[in-house]
Formats: C-alpha cells, sequence, structure tokens
C-alpha cells in the first residue's frame, strides 16, 4: 500500500500513483504516456522542483546523506518503486519507474542514485528471490524509509567482475564471509547488502560465485570511510570490509554458483534507469544552458543567436530524445519478459556519454561562469561522469554491444 500522499501534490497525481496498473501494450510501447503515466511522471517532476533542487547544492558541499529528502520521496510512492504488489511495493516496471528516475536525476543525480541504489540491491531478489526471502527484506522495505547495498565492486575487480576475490566457504549449516569490497553506494545506511562472493575457486565465472543477503548488522562488518568522490556528493559511498561474517543458508539467493547470473540479470533492471538518470541530467543541462543562452548577450545580441551555441543545444535535444528512447525500448523489453541486455547496454551507453557531453557543452555556453561553483552547470559536469563508470563502465558497454552483434551475425 503506498504511503500518504504529501498535501501540496495535486489531486491528480496522487490518484494516478494510487491507482497505478501497468498499461504499456504488449503490442509495443506507446510514445503517448497514458493518463496514470503521466501522473506519476508530474509528481516526481514536482518533488525534483521543490524538494530536491533547491536542496542539492547544499548536499553536494557538505557531503550530508540526504535522509529527509529520501524520507519525503519514500512516503510518496516514489523509492523501491518496483517491488512486487504482493511484498507490499507498486510494482512498477522498468519503463514507469525510468519516468521516474529522469525527473529525479533532474533535480540531482546525487540523491537519485541514493535512491536508485535501492533498485540495484533489490534487483537479485526480483530476479531470483524465494518467496520468504522477498517478504522478509523487499517487505521491510515498504514498512519503512531503509537503504539497502548492492556489494560486488572490489578494489581489484571493478569492470572485472569474474576477478571478485572475496569468498565464503560453507562451514556446517552456515557461509562465512570474507573480502573487502569498494565503492558501495549506501554503504554506511545500508539495513542489508546483496553480496557477491566466491564459492568455488576451481570454477569458472559462470559457476564459481554464490549471491548472499546479508543483514548490515551482522558482527565482522566494518564499513569505510565516506567516500569524497568528483560529482555525486550527496551520495553514500564507501568501502565494506567482511571479515568471518556468518550467513544462514536461508539467505543464499538462488542456489550455490548463481550468483554471477543473479548479479548480471540484475543489471537488466538497472542498467535502463540509470540510463534513465544521465538522460534527466542532460535535460537538465540543456535547459539551464538554453535559459542562459537566451539571457546572455554579446556583440549585441543574445548568444543563442550565434550559431556555435544554437548547434551545441540543437545537438543536446537531439541527444536526449535519443537516449531516452533507447531507455523506453529496454525497458520496455524487461517488463514484457523479453531478453533487453543488447537494447540496456545500447541505453546505457549512449544516454552515458550524452550526459558527459551536454553537461560539458553547457559549461562552454556558461563561458567563464559555468566554471563557478555559484552556477549550476559546474556541478551537472561533475556529477555526469560516473554515468561513463558504474554498473559498468561505457566500454564495458560496447564490449556487451559488440558481443551480441558477432553472435547474432547471419547470411554474411
Amino acid at each position: 500500500m503506498l504511503r500518504s500522499i504529501f498535501s501540496s501534490i495535486t489531486t491528480r497525481s496522487a490518484l494516478a500513483v494510487r491507482t497505478f496498473v501497468s498499461t504499456v501494450s504488449t503490442s509495443g510501447p506507446s510514445f503517448a504516456l497514458t493518463e496514470e503515466q503521466q501522473g506519476y511522471q508530474e509528481l516526481a517532476r514536482k518533488f525534483a522542483h521543490e524538494e530536491i533542487a533547491p536542496k542539492a547544492a547544499y548536499h553536494d558541499k557538505t557531503g550530508d546523506y540526504p535522509t529527509e529528502i529520501i524520507k519525503k520521496a519514500w512516503e510518496l510512492g516514489l523509492v523501491n518503486t518496483h517491488i512486487p504488489a504482493e511484498f507490499g511495493g507498486l510494482g512498477f516496471g522498468v519503463f514507469e519507474s525510468s519516468l521516474i528516475t529522469e525527473e529525479l536525476a533532474w533535480g540531482c543525480t546525487g540523491i537519485q542514485t541514493a535512491i536508485e541504489a535501492n533498485g540495484l540491491a533489490e534487483a537479485p531478489l526480483i530476479v531470483s528471490g524465494n518467496k520468504e526471502q522477498n517478504k522478509k527484506y523487499l517487505g521491510r522495505m515498504t514498512e519503512e524509509p531503509l537503504m539497502a547495498a548492492y556489494c560486488v565492486t572490489e578494489p581489484g575487480a571493478g569492470s572485472d567482475v569474474a576477478g571478485i576475490g572475496t569468498k565464503a566457504e560453507k562451514r556446517s549449516d552456515k557461509w562465512i564471509i570474507n573480502g573487502q569490497k569498494m565503492w558501495i553506494t549506501n554503504g554506511g545506511k545500508a539495513n542489508w547488502y546483496f553480496v557477491l562472493a566466491r564459492t568455488d575457486p576451481t570454477a569458472k565465472p559462470g559457476s564459481a560465485f554464490t549471491g548472499f543477503i546479508v543483514d548490515a548488522n551482522t558482527p565482522g562488518i566494518i564499513i569505510g570511510k565516506k567516500e569524497i568522490n568528483l560529482g555525486q556528493r550527496a551520495s553514500d559511498t564507501r568501502g565494506i570490509t567482511f571479515e568471518e561474517v556468518v550467513v544462514p543458508q536461508e539467505n543464499v539467493l538462488g542456489s550455490p554458483g548463481q550468483g554471477f547470473k543473479i548479479a548480471m540479470a540484475a543489471f537488466d533492471i538497472t542498467r535502463p534507469l540509470i540510463a534513465a538518470g544521465a538522460v534527466g541530467l542532460a535535460r537538465r543541462a540543456m535547459e539551464e544552458a538554453l535559459k542562459y543562452s537566451l539571457e546572455r548577450k554579446t556583440m549585441g545580441q543574445k548568444i543563442f543567436n550565434h550559431q556555435s551555441i544554437a548547434f551545441m543545444l540543437a545537438d543536446a535535444a537531439i541527444g536526449i530524445e535519443a537516449a531516452r528512447n533507447m531507455v523506453w525500448k529496454a525497458g520496455w523489453l524487461r517488463d514484457q519478459n523479453q531478453k533487453n541486455t543488447f537494447y540496456a547496454s545500447i541505453a546505457k551507453a549512449l544516454a552515458s556519454d550524452v550526459a558527459v557531453t551536454t553537461a560539458n557543452n553547457a559549461v562552454q555556453i556558461f563561458g567563464g561562469n559555468g566554471f563557478n561553483t555559484e552556477y549550476p552547470v559546474e556541478k551537472l559536469y561533475r556529477d555526469s561522469k560516473i554515468f561513463q563508470i558504474y554498473e559498468g563502465t561505457s566500454q564495458i558497454q560496447r564490449l556487451i554491444i559488440s558481443r551480441h552483434l558477432a553472435e547474432n551475425v547471419t547470411n554474411l
């Protein structure tokens, strides 16, 4: 059941979220959003404008975790959107969730990433969790504003997931985890973690790892310092060390050896949403640059009238529209239980590059002011870079895309 709605939100938007039933046609996506889809898109847009954007600079400068903002978003149903209804969630598809993600990212991708990290941690459970696991761990996320984290990346194993060194050993009816994870979003705020660990040192990557659900208060978990990153500083990113951490058999996801496949399957859900966040940032950068170009004058006219400026804005619009369409396609395919890995990688690679290029050009359009922290595009530029790195670098996405092409060659 959806939490209570703020009185400041319009009745139409609130009703749309409360009565949501997926209406994406199984015969193909429609570019005309339904009234329900427009309703929660407007809800997220209003929240981003009124609650996120005005406080984004503060959280960027201080690095303070946006607890109150996330709590308000949770109360509106803008967090954990794809938890199935049987576990207390709204059961939104990837397509619908992408509409919300884009709007939240417009406000601040650091805050949006903190929210989206819940979805990444939850995705392995949605993919392979049994009813008892999902009721216990997904269910609690709908009962109070808790956070979760996805623990896969390590100091020496980022994109090279097969190089993970964290180990889990079976002792009697328990599993003992030892190892270190790094760059874990929500690492210091999580109530529980999804942890990928090596359980068979001799097996190939596809069967060498197992996924575990680990409560954050389990003895032996050591939370590292908050990392101060180039951008998205509102996000809580830390190293997490596991020393003789005991996990019960009931917290194994799927079965031993399936962890790698589960972790990768989760990306089919989350990469389109990361791409949606990149689209939101790019849209904000374009809008800020457009507004500035219509106000700033040089050589006796608005800088928008200079072709060099106008063309950068046109390229931004081209990239944003194309990237959003790829997000929608990748999301729709996943919602129809069709394989979307190829399109999810295209969406993420394209949207990430569009975000970085658009933010870079926005700084250029602002000129000297764009290099100053008093103007918004400086932060957007810093925030944009991580989209080309986390949840698989842009190079990894191109590797996935190119391998798909090679595997599906016919009639050459």
